[in-house]
């Protein structure tokens, strides 16, 4: 729930004030990681498919997605997905959650939530330039919980996944000079 609570706020609080006209435009960068939480049985799933899913995310917690398939649950999140993509894109949605001809092998996005790439968005870099595997950098920051945010690398603790407006312009406030 915190996750997609703090999704929305990103997409309608933030990234207006992120946008180049916006407030902070050219001067705050946001960077997204996925925290996939194993302990629920659909995460992977779900975070394979996080576009179409935080608005419809009560679908799929544990008790609705108890009796269904991984199959199953990847065409639900197909069938989403078509609601909120073009036409043109769902079949391609659909092939990236197909799984691949190896018996372990995923599907097209399985090595991006695992181990990540420097083509991919779930990717940090450190302060000397080398590229960290997401997966890493949530373990070496003492990160299991989601959302979890960080400001210039660090932990900000503070934030809530509750926050509205008015927090975030506060917080902002504090950290960004205009």
């Amino acid at each position: 729930m915190s996750s997609a609570k703090i999704a929305l706020v990103i997409d309608g609080v933030l990234k207006p004030l992120f946008a180049p006209d916006g407030k902070y435009g050219n001067k705050v960068k946001v960077i997204i990681r996925l925290q996939v939480q194993p302990w629920h049985a659909s995460s992977t799933l779900t975070h394979e498919s996080a576009l179409a899913l935080f608005k419809n995310q009560g679908d799929y917690f544990d008790i609705p997605t108890s009796t269904l398939t991984p199959l199953q649950i990847r065409e639900k999140l197909g069938q989403l997905a078509a609601q909120i993509i073009p036409p043109t894109a769902v079949e391609e949605f659909k092939d990236l959650l197909t799984l691949k001809s190896t018996p372990n092998g995923g599907n097209a996005v399985t090595d991006d939530l695992k181990y990540t790439s420097e083509s991919s968005n779930l990717v940090a870099i450190n302060s000397c330039g080398v590229t960290i595997p997401a997966v890493k950098f949530s373990r070496q920051n003492s990160i299991h919980v989601s959302p979890t945010v960080l400001w210039d690398g660090l932990v900000a603790s503070e934030v809530s996944s509750s926050w509205g407006v008015k927090e975030w312009s506060e917080f902002l406030a504090n950290k960004v000079k205009v």
